[in-house]
């Protein structure tokens, strides 16, 4: 086949990039970051793919001449206008259009139930899943006019990303090195609710099976592992995978409702109450019916070593977000302070 990934950096988009290296595989993209792997075998062409004119004018380029893909699969739409003009962008170039959404767009309930393709779309706190949601909206109004399929990841890790609760996005190394150091370890509520993690080479390596099946058009999907973890659970793996013992967690954790992290962060609101503070369990029987030799493969104790073996190879990338520190260390000080207090008024 041939593909054109529309961002090809990220950590999904990159690890679609590798799982396709036997198709033809072209990314329009501004560049390249450290995190993302090299694309082997990729035709790479730089642009602004969120600008519609220096899009359509990298398509007309010398390398692609207005050529038709059998897919394209579009990472970087954030806004319903960008899908609008992707279009007319693409209306005669691609025989499908895959946009990525998000699996934050699911309404959460009070009911322990996991989630379908067929679960209502609604996020009051996020902003970015509402604009994700419009983004769908879009596609499913256009009366015909682009043959399109919807992906809709939940939280996906990989090598250059280690999942937590908070506080850990733009420096993914903040969570290890606190473990690492005997920092107090935050953990959301009673670290009881369930979550779902999913490694990227196993959501790429769903969308590929995606890409050219007329089952998919028309269609959204979402692609998780089955693997449903507390987030105690998940701490603990992350610090087996860091060479730290139970009993060491179990003396730095620091349980704080999820109204203190949104009081300290508030930048998270969305993210914390639109999203994590919610259990998140998925039906995957839509991927597996589309695509039947798929199977997440990846457990969260495996990749998450393989995250930590990735950061511990250069050091340079061990960064940690000293805004986060300190926000961990002033909520947990207050929790540790209150207990206490509890403690000496019985």
């Amino acid at each position: 086949m041939r593909i054109l990934i529309v961002g090809g950096t990220g950590l999904i988009s990159s690890a679609l990039t590798n799982a396709a290296e036997d198709h033809d595989v072209t990314l329009v993209n501004r560049g390249i970051t450290a995190a993302a792997p090299q694309a082997h075998g990729a035709h790479i062409i730089h642009a602004d793919a969120t600008d519609a004119v220096a899009l359509r004018s990298a398509l007309r380029g010398p390398r692609l001449r207005g050529e038709k893909f059998d897919a394209v699969v579009q990472f970087v739409a954030y806004h319903p206008q960008q899908v609008r003009e992707d279009l007319e962008t693409f209306a005669r170039l691609t025989d499908q259009y895959v946009l990525i959404a998000t699996s934050a767009a699911y309404r959460k309930t009070d009911v322990l139930a996991p989630l379908t393709e067929a679960t209502p779309l609604e996020n009051p706190y996020w902003r970015y899943a509402r604009e994700k949601i419009a983004c769908e909206e879009v596609l499913r109004e256009a009366s015909g006019s682009l043959a399109w399929t919807i992906v809709r990841p939940a939280h996906t890790y990989g090598p250059s990303k280690i999942p937590a609760f908070t506080g850990n996005s733009r420096h993914p190394w903040t969570i290890v090195d606190r473990m690492r150091r005997g920092r107090d370890i935050v953990l959301p509520g009673d670290g009881t609710s369930l979550w779902t993690l999913t490694h990227a080479h196993d959501v790429a390596t769903g969308i590929l099976g995606l890409l050219g099946n007329e089952a998919a058009i028309g269609r959204a999907v979402h692609i998780t592992s089955n693997e449903a973890l507390t987030w105690l659970g998940i701490y603990a793996r992350i610090a087996d995978a860091a060479g730290i013992s139970r009993d060491t967690l179990d003396r730095l954790l620091v349980c704080v409702p999820s109204d203190a992290l949104v009081a300290a962060s508030p930048d998270q609101e969305g993210s914390i109450r639109g999203d994590k503070m919610h259990h998140a369990v998925y039906d995957t029987s839509l991927i597996t019916s589309l695509v039947p030799d798929w199977q997440a493969q990846t457990t969260f104790a495996e990749g998450v070593r393989e995250c930590i073996a990735w950061f511990e190879a250069d050091s340079s990338r061990q960064v940690v977000d000293d805004a986060a520190n300190a926000m961990f260390d002033r909520v947990a000080r207050i929790y540790r302070d209150a207990l206490i207090d509890a403690a000496r008024a019985t």
